[in-house]
Protein backbone atom coordinates (compact mmCIF):
# COMPACT_ATOMS: atom_id res chain seq x y z
CA UNK A 1 0.00 0.00 0.00
CA UNK A 2 2.84 2.24 0.83
CA UNK A 3 4.04 1.68 -2.67
CA UNK A 4 0.96 2.23 -4.04
CA UNK A 5 1.14 5.36 -2.46
CA UNK A 6 4.37 7.07 -3.38
CA UNK A 7 3.19 6.42 -7.45
CA UNK A 8 0.12 8.08 -6.95
CA UNK A 9 1.74 10.91 -5.13
CA UNK A 10 3.91 11.37 -7.91
CA UNK A 11 1.29 11.48 -10.66
CA UNK A 12 -0.45 14.44 -8.15
CA UNK A 13 3.09 16.25 -7.85
CA UNK A 14 3.52 15.80 -12.01
CA UNK A 15 0.31 17.35 -12.70
CA UNK A 16 0.71 19.90 -10.48
CA UNK A 17 4.05 20.54 -11.85
CA UNK A 18 3.14 20.09 -15.22
CA UNK A 19 0.33 23.00 -15.11
CA UNK A 20 3.21 25.12 -13.44
CA UNK A 21 5.53 24.74 -16.44
CA UNK A 22 2.77 25.00 -19.23
CA UNK A 23 1.63 27.98 -18.22
CA UNK A 24 4.94 29.76 -18.69
CA UNK A 25 4.06 28.99 -22.91
CA UNK A 26 0.72 27.85 -23.42
CA UNK A 27 -0.55 31.96 -23.25
CA UNK A 28 1.80 32.50 -25.99
CA UNK A 29 0.63 30.86 -28.80
CA UNK A 30 -3.18 32.64 -27.91
CA UNK A 31 -1.55 35.95 -27.00
CA UNK A 32 -2.13 37.44 -30.56
CA UNK A 33 -6.36 36.43 -29.89
CA UNK A 34 -6.25 38.30 -26.10
CA UNK A 35 -4.22 41.11 -27.66
CA UNK A 36 -7.30 42.34 -30.45
CA UNK A 37 -10.04 40.78 -28.24
CA UNK A 38 -8.77 43.20 -25.04
CA UNK A 39 -7.37 45.80 -26.96
CA UNK A 40 -4.24 45.67 -26.15
CA UNK A 41 -1.55 47.81 -27.35
CA UNK A 42 2.20 46.26 -28.74
CA UNK A 43 4.09 47.77 -25.76
CA UNK A 44 1.77 46.27 -23.30
CA UNK A 45 1.19 42.73 -24.73
CA UNK A 46 4.50 41.78 -22.99
CA UNK A 47 2.61 41.96 -19.36
CA UNK A 48 0.64 38.86 -19.91
CA UNK A 49 4.15 36.95 -19.69
CA UNK A 50 5.76 39.34 -17.61
CA UNK A 51 3.65 39.40 -14.88
CA UNK A 52 3.12 35.73 -14.51
CA UNK A 53 7.41 35.43 -14.72
CA UNK A 54 7.72 38.20 -12.57
CA UNK A 55 5.24 37.20 -9.60
CA UNK A 56 6.66 33.74 -9.92
CA UNK A 57 10.95 34.02 -10.18
CA UNK A 58 10.58 37.14 -7.54
CA UNK A 59 8.74 35.54 -4.64
CA UNK A 60 10.20 32.06 -4.96
CA UNK A 61 12.28 31.44 -2.46
CA UNK A 62 9.96 32.94 0.07
CA UNK A 63 7.63 30.32 -1.42
CA UNK A 64 10.00 27.38 -0.87
CA UNK A 65 10.81 28.43 3.18
CA UNK A 66 7.03 29.05 3.14
CA UNK A 67 6.73 25.47 2.16
CA UNK A 68 8.99 24.26 4.95
CA UNK A 69 7.73 27.26 7.46
CA UNK A 70 3.69 25.23 7.40
CA UNK A 71 4.27 21.84 5.64
CA UNK A 72 4.71 20.98 2.25
CA UNK A 73 0.96 19.48 1.42
CA UNK A 74 -0.54 22.39 3.11
CA UNK A 75 1.49 24.82 1.09
CA UNK A 76 0.81 22.53 -2.06
CA UNK A 77 -2.61 22.72 -1.47
CA UNK A 78 -3.17 25.98 -1.24
CA UNK A 79 -1.02 26.94 -4.20
CA UNK A 80 -3.19 24.47 -6.15
CA UNK A 81 -6.35 26.40 -4.81
CA UNK A 82 -5.44 30.24 -5.49
CA UNK A 83 -3.86 28.68 -8.78
CA UNK A 84 -6.87 27.96 -10.24
CA UNK A 85 -8.82 30.78 -8.68
CA UNK A 86 -6.22 33.08 -10.67
CA UNK A 87 -6.58 31.03 -13.89
CA UNK A 88 -10.47 31.48 -13.47
CA UNK A 89 -10.14 35.16 -13.08
CA UNK A 90 -7.94 35.49 -15.73
CA UNK A 91 -10.02 33.50 -17.94
CA UNK A 92 -12.75 35.80 -17.42
CA UNK A 93 -10.75 39.03 -18.23
CA UNK A 94 -13.18 42.29 -19.49
CA UNK A 95 -10.00 44.54 -19.57
CA UNK A 96 -6.07 44.13 -19.95
CA UNK A 97 -5.16 45.33 -15.82
CA UNK A 98 -7.78 42.43 -15.20
CA UNK A 99 -5.57 39.80 -17.54
CA UNK A 100 -2.74 41.20 -16.13
CA UNK A 101 -3.35 41.29 -12.48
CA UNK A 102 -4.78 37.50 -12.74
CA UNK A 103 -1.25 36.73 -14.17
CA UNK A 104 0.61 38.09 -11.46
CA UNK A 105 -1.45 36.40 -9.38
CA UNK A 106 -1.19 32.61 -10.79
CA UNK A 107 2.98 33.51 -10.32
CA UNK A 108 2.29 34.45 -6.76
CA UNK A 109 0.60 30.89 -5.91
CA UNK A 110 3.47 29.25 -8.48
CA UNK A 111 5.57 30.25 -6.05
CA UNK A 112 4.35 28.45 -3.61
CA UNK A 113 3.32 25.22 -5.71
CA UNK A 114 6.56 24.67 -7.62
CA UNK A 115 9.09 24.24 -4.50
CA UNK A 116 6.44 22.44 -2.54
CA UNK A 117 6.25 20.26 -5.16
CA UNK A 118 9.48 19.28 -6.01
CA UNK A 119 10.28 18.59 -2.06
CA UNK A 120 7.53 16.59 -1.66
CA UNK A 121 9.24 14.49 -4.62
CA UNK A 122 12.59 14.72 -3.02
CA UNK A 123 10.99 13.52 0.54
CA UNK A 124 8.95 10.86 -0.66
CA UNK A 125 10.84 8.76 -3.20
CA UNK A 126 13.98 7.89 -1.05
CA UNK A 127 15.12 4.70 -2.36
CA UNK A 128 17.72 5.01 -5.30
CA UNK A 129 15.95 2.87 -7.76
CA UNK A 130 12.64 4.25 -7.09
CA UNK A 131 14.03 8.04 -6.81
CA UNK A 132 15.51 7.64 -9.90
CA UNK A 133 12.30 6.45 -11.41
CA UNK A 134 10.69 9.40 -10.40
CA UNK A 135 13.05 12.16 -11.15
CA UNK A 136 13.05 10.79 -14.95
CA UNK A 137 9.32 11.69 -15.17
CA UNK A 138 9.78 14.76 -13.07
CA UNK A 139 12.86 15.66 -15.50
CA UNK A 140 10.48 14.60 -18.74
CA UNK A 141 7.61 17.19 -17.28
CA UNK A 142 10.28 19.99 -16.35
CA UNK A 143 11.61 19.64 -20.02
CA UNK A 144 8.94 18.43 -21.98
CA UNK A 145 6.26 21.00 -20.25
CA UNK A 146 7.22 23.93 -22.42
CA UNK A 147 6.79 22.39 -26.02
CA UNK A 148 3.50 20.57 -24.72
CA UNK A 149 2.07 23.89 -23.62
CA UNK A 150 2.81 25.63 -27.14
CA UNK A 151 0.71 22.50 -28.37
CA UNK A 152 -2.13 23.01 -25.80
CA UNK A 153 -2.18 26.61 -26.79
CA UNK A 154 -2.37 26.00 -30.37
CA UNK A 155 -5.18 23.56 -29.72
CA UNK A 156 -7.50 25.69 -27.41
CA UNK A 157 -7.04 28.81 -29.13
CA UNK A 158 -7.77 27.41 -32.55
CA UNK A 159 -10.86 24.87 -31.54
CA UNK A 160 -12.23 26.87 -28.71
CA UNK A 161 -10.90 30.21 -27.18
CA UNK A 162 -7.85 32.09 -25.98
CA UNK A 163 -9.65 32.08 -22.86
CA UNK A 164 -9.54 28.31 -22.17
CA UNK A 165 -5.83 28.37 -22.00
CA UNK A 166 -6.29 30.12 -18.66
CA UNK A 167 -9.81 28.31 -18.04
CA UNK A 168 -8.44 24.65 -18.62
CA UNK A 169 -6.27 25.24 -15.40
CA UNK A 170 -8.94 25.24 -13.42
CA UNK A 171 -10.12 21.67 -13.64
CA UNK A 172 -6.38 20.09 -13.69
CA UNK A 173 -5.93 22.22 -10.24
CA UNK A 174 -9.04 20.63 -8.69
CA UNK A 175 -8.13 17.24 -9.73
CA UNK A 176 -4.32 17.44 -8.55
CA UNK A 177 -5.78 19.27 -4.87
CA UNK A 178 -8.42 15.77 -4.88
CA UNK A 179 -5.67 14.05 -5.04
CA UNK A 180 -3.26 15.56 -2.40
CA UNK A 181 -6.29 15.66 -0.07
CA UNK A 182 -6.79 11.42 -0.18
CA UNK A 183 -2.91 10.56 -0.67
CA UNK A 184 -0.74 12.87 0.52
CA UNK A 185 0.09 12.35 4.38
CA UNK A 186 -1.41 15.42 6.44
CA UNK A 187 1.93 17.16 7.11
CA UNK A 188 3.58 19.18 9.92
CA UNK A 189 6.26 22.17 10.15
CA UNK A 190 9.28 21.58 10.90
CA UNK A 191 10.11 23.00 14.79
CA UNK A 192 12.70 24.63 14.04
CA UNK A 193 11.67 26.63 10.81
CA UNK A 194 10.90 30.24 10.89
CA UNK A 195 9.97 33.04 8.52
CA UNK A 196 13.12 34.61 7.87
CA UNK A 197 11.61 38.57 7.24
CA UNK A 198 14.25 40.81 6.49
CA UNK A 199 15.59 37.34 4.02
CA UNK A 200 12.66 37.47 2.56
CA UNK A 201 11.85 41.66 1.71
CA UNK A 202 15.75 41.82 0.63
CA UNK A 203 15.78 38.17 -1.88
CA UNK A 204 12.06 38.38 -2.98
CA UNK A 205 13.09 42.48 -3.82
CA UNK A 206 16.07 41.67 -5.55
CA UNK A 207 14.68 39.05 -7.81
CA UNK A 208 11.96 40.69 -8.60
CA UNK A 209 14.38 43.30 -9.48
CA UNK A 210 16.64 41.50 -11.61
CA UNK A 211 13.46 39.80 -13.56
CA UNK A 212 11.72 43.03 -14.35
CA UNK A 213 15.10 44.12 -15.71
CA UNK A 214 15.34 41.57 -17.92
CA UNK A 215 11.67 41.78 -18.63
CA UNK A 216 12.21 45.15 -19.98
CA UNK A 217 15.22 44.94 -21.72
CA UNK A 218 13.82 43.10 -24.58
CA UNK A 219 11.92 46.36 -25.45
CA UNK A 220 13.50 49.39 -23.94
CA UNK A 221 17.14 47.72 -24.65
CA UNK A 222 19.82 47.45 -21.92
CA UNK A 223 21.27 51.11 -21.91
CA UNK A 224 17.73 52.27 -20.43
CA UNK A 225 18.15 54.09 -17.73
CA UNK A 226 15.08 52.06 -15.86
CA UNK A 227 16.53 48.84 -16.98
CA UNK A 228 20.08 49.39 -15.70
CA UNK A 229 18.71 50.96 -12.94
CA UNK A 230 16.80 47.81 -11.95
CA UNK A 231 19.48 45.62 -12.58
CA UNK A 232 22.33 47.07 -10.49
CA UNK A 233 19.31 47.81 -7.60
CA UNK A 234 18.76 43.71 -8.47
CA UNK A 235 22.44 42.82 -7.87
CA UNK A 236 23.00 45.23 -4.52
CA UNK A 237 19.74 44.47 -3.28
CA UNK A 238 20.70 40.15 -3.62
CA UNK A 239 24.28 41.10 -2.44
CA UNK A 240 22.52 42.49 0.87
CA UNK A 241 20.50 39.22 1.09
CA UNK A 242 23.54 36.96 1.20
CA UNK A 243 25.68 38.60 3.44
CA UNK A 244 22.38 38.55 5.82
CA UNK A 245 22.31 34.81 5.06
CA UNK A 246 25.24 34.53 7.18
CA UNK A 247 24.16 36.15 9.97
CA UNK A 248 20.49 35.38 10.43
CA UNK A 249 19.60 32.89 12.82
CA UNK A 250 17.36 30.89 10.83
CA UNK A 251 18.09 32.06 7.09
CA UNK A 252 15.94 31.95 4.66
CA UNK A 253 18.35 30.37 2.01
CA UNK A 254 20.65 28.46 4.27
CA UNK A 255 24.24 27.89 3.41
CA UNK A 256 24.19 24.98 3.66
CA UNK A 257 22.40 24.86 0.46
CA UNK A 258 24.29 26.97 -1.67
CA UNK A 259 27.92 25.26 -0.43
CA UNK A 260 27.76 22.50 -1.94
CA UNK A 261 29.77 21.60 -4.50
CA UNK A 262 27.19 20.06 -5.99
CA UNK A 263 24.16 21.31 -6.01
CA UNK A 264 26.19 24.55 -7.12
CA UNK A 265 27.32 22.83 -10.29
CA UNK A 266 23.38 21.90 -10.70
CA UNK A 267 21.76 25.21 -10.06
CA UNK A 268 24.58 27.08 -12.53
CA UNK A 269 24.07 24.37 -15.11
CA UNK A 270 20.54 24.78 -15.12
CA UNK A 271 20.61 28.68 -15.23
CA UNK A 272 22.79 28.51 -18.68
CA UNK A 273 20.59 25.88 -19.94
CA UNK A 274 17.41 28.22 -19.32
CA UNK A 275 18.75 31.01 -20.83
CA UNK A 276 19.99 28.70 -23.75
CA UNK A 277 16.38 27.56 -24.23
CA UNK A 278 13.85 29.90 -23.42
CA UNK A 279 14.70 31.87 -26.47
CA UNK A 280 14.94 28.88 -29.02
CA UNK A 281 11.37 28.02 -28.06
CA UNK A 282 10.08 31.37 -28.78
CA UNK A 283 12.27 32.19 -32.21
CA UNK A 284 11.26 28.42 -33.26
CA UNK A 285 7.55 28.97 -32.85
CA UNK A 286 7.59 32.60 -34.65
CA UNK A 287 9.42 30.59 -37.34
CA UNK A 288 6.83 27.98 -38.33
CA UNK A 289 4.30 30.64 -37.95
CA UNK A 290 5.69 33.69 -39.51
CA UNK A 291 8.03 32.68 -41.87
CA UNK A 292 6.30 29.32 -43.32
CA UNK A 293 3.15 30.19 -42.32
CA UNK A 294 1.92 27.50 -40.25
CA UNK A 295 -1.41 27.49 -37.94
CA UNK A 296 -1.27 27.48 -34.71
CA UNK A 297 -2.04 24.18 -34.07
CA UNK A 298 0.66 22.83 -36.42
CA UNK A 299 3.26 24.59 -34.83
CA UNK A 300 2.08 23.27 -31.41
CA UNK A 301 1.74 19.35 -33.50
CA UNK A 302 5.43 20.38 -34.60
CA UNK A 303 6.92 20.04 -31.27
CA UNK A 304 5.26 16.68 -30.77
CA UNK A 305 8.80 15.07 -31.24
CA UNK A 306 10.96 17.06 -29.21
CA UNK A 307 8.54 15.92 -26.07
CA UNK A 308 8.90 12.37 -27.23
CA UNK A 309 12.38 12.86 -27.25
CA UNK A 310 12.57 14.44 -23.61
CA UNK A 311 10.25 12.00 -22.22
CA UNK A 312 12.73 9.26 -23.67
CA UNK A 313 15.84 10.94 -22.83
CA UNK A 314 14.62 11.51 -18.85
CA UNK A 315 12.82 8.02 -18.10
CA UNK A 316 15.05 5.59 -20.66
CA UNK A 317 18.63 6.94 -20.52
CA UNK A 318 18.82 9.82 -17.36
CA UNK A 319 16.77 7.40 -14.87
CA UNK A 320 17.75 4.42 -16.00
CA UNK A 321 22.18 5.31 -15.53
CA UNK A 322 21.72 7.70 -12.87
CA UNK A 323 22.39 5.34 -9.71
CA UNK A 324 25.32 3.51 -12.29
CA UNK A 325 27.22 6.92 -13.21
CA UNK A 326 28.85 9.54 -12.41
CA UNK A 327 26.62 12.61 -13.13
CA UNK A 328 28.49 14.45 -15.18
CA UNK A 329 29.01 11.62 -17.54
CA UNK A 330 25.06 12.11 -18.03
CA UNK A 331 25.07 15.87 -17.88
CA UNK A 332 28.07 16.96 -20.01
CA UNK A 333 27.13 14.33 -23.09
CA UNK A 334 23.12 15.19 -22.76
CA UNK A 335 24.29 18.73 -22.95
CA UNK A 336 26.50 18.85 -25.96
CA UNK A 337 23.93 16.22 -27.64
CA UNK A 338 21.25 19.56 -27.38
CA UNK A 339 23.74 21.90 -28.46
CA UNK A 340 24.32 20.22 -31.44
CA UNK A 341 20.76 20.30 -32.34
CA UNK A 342 21.02 24.26 -32.14
CA UNK A 343 24.25 24.18 -34.32
CA UNK A 344 21.57 22.41 -36.92
CA UNK A 345 18.62 24.36 -36.15
CA UNK A 346 20.89 28.13 -36.60
CA UNK A 347 21.23 26.97 -40.72
CA UNK A 348 17.82 27.18 -41.27
CA UNK A 349 16.61 29.56 -44.52
CA UNK A 350 13.42 31.27 -45.12
CA UNK A 351 12.34 28.00 -47.56
CA UNK A 352 10.72 25.43 -45.76
CA UNK A 353 13.26 23.15 -43.59
CA UNK A 354 11.36 21.61 -40.81
CA UNK A 355 12.38 18.32 -42.16
CA UNK A 356 16.33 18.62 -42.54
CA UNK A 357 17.19 20.68 -39.97
CA UNK A 358 14.23 21.64 -37.64
CA UNK A 359 13.39 18.23 -36.92
CA UNK A 360 16.42 16.32 -36.78
CA UNK A 361 17.53 19.84 -34.18
CA UNK A 362 14.25 19.24 -31.42
CA UNK A 363 15.27 15.18 -31.59
CA UNK A 364 19.07 16.04 -30.44
CA UNK A 365 17.62 19.11 -28.08
CA UNK A 366 15.23 17.04 -26.60
CA UNK A 367 17.49 13.93 -26.27
CA UNK A 368 19.98 15.55 -24.34
CA UNK A 369 18.29 18.44 -22.34
CA UNK A 370 16.12 16.07 -20.85
CA UNK A 371 18.87 13.84 -20.26
CA UNK A 372 21.17 16.94 -18.57
CA UNK A 373 17.80 18.43 -16.58
CA UNK A 374 16.66 15.46 -14.74
CA UNK A 375 20.36 14.61 -13.52
CA UNK A 376 20.64 18.59 -12.46
CA UNK A 377 17.50 18.33 -10.39
CA UNK A 378 18.63 15.09 -8.49
CA UNK A 379 21.73 17.13 -7.96
CA UNK A 380 19.74 20.13 -7.02
CA UNK A 381 17.70 18.69 -4.14
CA UNK A 382 19.70 15.50 -2.90
CA UNK A 383 21.24 15.21 -0.07
CA UNK A 384 19.46 18.37 1.65
CA UNK A 385 18.28 18.23 4.87
CA UNK A 386 14.73 17.88 5.12
CA UNK A 387 13.54 20.68 6.81
CA UNK A 388 15.60 23.13 3.65
CA UNK A 389 13.97 21.03 1.21
CA UNK A 390 11.79 23.69 0.41
CA UNK A 391 14.74 26.51 -0.36
CA UNK A 392 17.01 24.16 -1.89
CA UNK A 393 14.03 23.47 -4.11
CA UNK A 394 12.74 27.02 -4.38
CA UNK A 395 16.95 27.72 -5.44
CA UNK A 396 16.11 25.26 -8.79
CA UNK A 397 12.95 27.03 -9.42
CA UNK A 398 14.55 30.11 -9.14
CA UNK A 399 18.22 29.12 -11.51
CA UNK A 400 15.15 28.24 -14.52
CA UNK A 401 13.13 31.23 -13.92
CA UNK A 402 16.13 33.81 -13.76
CA UNK A 403 17.71 31.61 -16.63
CA UNK A 404 14.40 32.27 -19.04
CA UNK A 405 13.95 35.51 -18.39
CA UNK A 406 17.73 36.41 -19.16
CA UNK A 407 17.50 34.19 -22.08
CA UNK A 408 14.25 35.34 -23.03
CA UNK A 409 15.47 39.34 -23.28
CA UNK A 410 19.01 38.70 -24.27
CA UNK A 411 18.53 36.32 -27.03
CA UNK A 412 14.94 38.20 -28.37
CA UNK A 413 17.52 41.72 -28.34
CA UNK A 414 20.10 40.01 -30.22
CA UNK A 415 17.90 39.00 -32.50
CA UNK A 416 16.46 42.27 -32.85
CA UNK A 417 19.27 43.97 -33.47
CA UNK A 418 20.88 41.90 -35.78
CA UNK A 419 17.46 41.74 -38.08
CA UNK A 420 17.77 45.58 -37.96
CA UNK A 421 21.13 45.70 -39.16
CA UNK A 422 20.41 43.22 -42.27
CA UNK A 423 17.34 45.49 -43.49
CA UNK A 424 20.00 48.04 -42.98
CA UNK A 425 22.87 46.59 -44.73
CA UNK A 426 20.67 44.89 -47.80
CA UNK A 427 17.95 47.54 -48.54
CA UNK A 428 18.14 48.87 -51.91
CA UNK A 429 15.82 49.36 -54.96
CA UNK A 430 14.36 46.65 -57.15
CA UNK A 431 14.42 44.34 -53.54
CA UNK A 432 11.59 42.26 -52.76
CA UNK A 433 11.02 43.90 -49.39
CA UNK A 434 8.72 40.94 -47.85
CA UNK A 435 11.58 38.60 -49.27
CA UNK A 436 14.37 40.79 -47.21
CA UNK A 437 11.89 40.99 -44.42
CA UNK A 438 11.39 37.17 -43.85
CA UNK A 439 15.77 36.73 -44.63
CA UNK A 440 16.48 39.25 -42.48
CA UNK A 441 14.08 38.01 -39.47
CA UNK A 442 15.44 34.34 -40.09
CA UNK A 443 19.31 36.04 -39.77
CA UNK A 444 18.28 37.31 -36.68
CA UNK A 445 16.80 34.09 -35.43
CA UNK A 446 20.23 32.26 -36.12
CA UNK A 447 22.55 34.50 -34.77
CA UNK A 448 20.67 34.48 -31.20
CA UNK A 449 20.25 30.35 -31.74
CA UNK A 450 24.17 30.43 -31.82
CA UNK A 451 24.32 32.40 -28.83
CA UNK A 452 22.02 30.07 -27.24
CA UNK A 453 24.25 27.35 -28.93
CA UNK A 454 27.20 28.58 -26.62
CA UNK A 455 25.04 29.13 -23.36
CA UNK A 456 24.60 25.23 -23.60
CA UNK A 457 28.56 24.59 -24.45
CA UNK A 458 29.18 26.81 -21.70
CA UNK A 459 26.98 24.82 -19.29
CA UNK A 460 28.46 21.31 -20.33
CA UNK A 461 31.68 23.06 -19.43
CA UNK A 462 30.59 24.18 -15.66
CA UNK A 463 29.20 20.98 -14.92
CA UNK A 464 32.41 19.14 -16.38
CA UNK A 465 34.62 21.32 -14.11
CA UNK A 466 32.36 21.54 -11.01
CA UNK A 467 30.26 18.76 -10.74
CA UNK A 468 32.73 15.50 -9.47
CA UNK A 469 30.40 13.67 -7.60
CA UNK A 470 30.57 9.71 -7.67
CA UNK A 471 26.89 8.62 -7.62
CA UNK A 472 23.26 10.88 -7.72
CA UNK A 473 22.89 11.84 -3.53
CA UNK A 474 20.38 10.34 -1.65
CA UNK A 475 18.35 12.39 0.30
CA UNK A 476 19.45 12.93 4.18
CA UNK A 477 17.19 10.96 6.66
CA UNK A 478 16.77 8.01 4.54
CA UNK A 479 15.35 5.16 6.91
CA UNK A 480 14.73 7.78 9.73
CA UNK A 481 12.16 9.33 11.22
CA UNK A 482 11.96 12.89 10.10
CA UNK A 483 9.67 15.88 11.47
CA UNK A 484 7.19 15.41 8.68
CA UNK A 485 4.93 12.67 8.30
CA UNK A 486 4.94 12.75 4.36
CA UNK A 487 8.74 11.98 4.09
CA UNK A 488 7.73 7.98 5.29
CA UNK A 489 3.86 7.68 4.92
CA UNK A 490 4.47 7.72 1.09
Amino acid sequence: MADNRRWWALVVIALAQLMVVLDMTIVNIALPSAQADLNMSDGNRQWVITAYTLAFGGLLLLGGRVSDLVGRRTTFMIGLLGFAAASALGGAATGEGMLFGARALQGVFAALLAPSALSLLTTTFTDPKDRAKAFGVFGAIVGAGAAIGLLAGGLLTEYLDWRWCLYVNVPVALVAFAGAWVILARGERHPDAHLDVPGALLGSAGMLSIVYGFSEAESRGWSDGLVVTLLAGGVVLLGAFGLWQTRARVPLLPMTVVKDRQRVGAFLTVLLVTIGMFGVFLFLTYYLQGVLGWSPLKTGCAYLPMTVAMIVGSTQIAARLLGRVQPRFLIVPGLLVAAGGLAIIAQVGVEPAYASHVLPGMLMLGLGMSTAMMTSVSLATGSVAPQDAGAASATFNTAQQVGGSIGTALLNTIAASVTSTYLTAHAGPGVDKQLLAAQATVHGFNVATWWAFGALLLAALVAGIVIDAERAPTPQGVGERTPEPVDTAL
